[in-house]
């Protein structure tokens, strides 16, 4: 029972997210970039409901226009990742040899890397800002998938049904669509739902340590480093950006534990 309730808080949380994602621009009560210096670091009020900034910018209207960048990150780096990483992956088990040292080898030294000291050396070779964001996160997430990927492959490439396809005469890739994907969806889609939290955590952390989304485009990372920098004035911003990043991470990664079980045909009923 308890494990529903915090899937249903998780569902209900990004349902909600995603609502303020899309409708934003009617969601905001202020210009996220407007300055008013007569109310900075103001606490809450009926104007502004979760105070402002150093800047006098409303913290909430900045929380909400940041969840937009976040989350779009967020998505588009995962799905990125998974595109390229099964492809690796699944080629490299199922056609083996040379394929599959390269793939491996690859993978093993980007997997030396933790995937945030990846994503850092990425976007300080290519500078900072929100698409060499999306790929220097992509390019942290892509051996997880490469390895996932690869294993449960490995397993459906023994399987008979394999066999048969090819000796049918349809070709490898026809074989990787129609045969091998489906078989090994169900983990890859576990894994696309938390790194998706994941990504979301990397952006925010890159983006508070400058070399993510450029000031003024609010983002969750760089609205808790403008708190901390005015900690002493106003932890508003600091305190609530922080709290969006928590719930959101928090709910992909309980979503996330939910679709394996449903997707795990040995589950035990709770």
């Amino acid at each position: 029972m308890l494990d529903r309730a915090f899937t249903v808080f998780a569902c209900a949380f990004l349902a909600l997210l995603l609502v303020v994602v899309v409708f934003a621009g009617w969601i905001q009560p202020h210009d996220p970039l407007q300055q008013n210096y007569a109310f900075a670091d103001a606490g809450p009020s009926a104007t502004y409901w979760l105070g402002t900034d150093n800047f006098g910018r409303d913290v909430l209207s900045r929380i909400i226009e940041g969840a937009r960048l976040s989350m779009a990150v967020g998505l588009i780096s995962p799905i990125i990742a998974a595109a390229i990483g099964i492809a690796l992956g699944t080629a490299s088990a199922f056609f083996g040899g040379r394929t599959e040292r390269v793939v491996t080898r690859l993978t093993d030294m980007m997997m030396s890397f933790d995937p945030l000291l990846l994503g850092v050396l990425v976007v300080a070779l290519l500078g900072p800002g929100v698409l060499n964001l999306c790929f220097a996160i992509s390019t942290a997430l892509i051996p997880s998938f490469i390895r996932l990927s690869r294993a449960s492959a490995v397993s459906v490439r023994q399987e008979g049904y394999v066999d048969a396809s090819i000796a049918m005469g349809r070709n490898s890739f026809g074989t990787i669509l129609r045969h091998v994907l489906p078989n090994i969806s169900g983990p890859l889609i576990v894994m696309t739902t938390i790194w998706i939290g994941t990504a979301i955590r990397l952006e925010a952390t890159l983006s508070f340590i400058g070399l993510g989304a450029q000031p003024p485009t609010p983002s969750w990372g760089n609205i808790v480093r403008d708190g901390v920098s005015d900690i002493f004035g106003s932890p508003l911003p600091a305190l609530f950006a922080g709290l969006a990043i928590t719930l959101t991470v928090l709910s992909f990664n309980i979503l996330g534990d939910a679709m394996r079980d449903r997707l795990d045909p040995g589950r035990t009923v709770r």
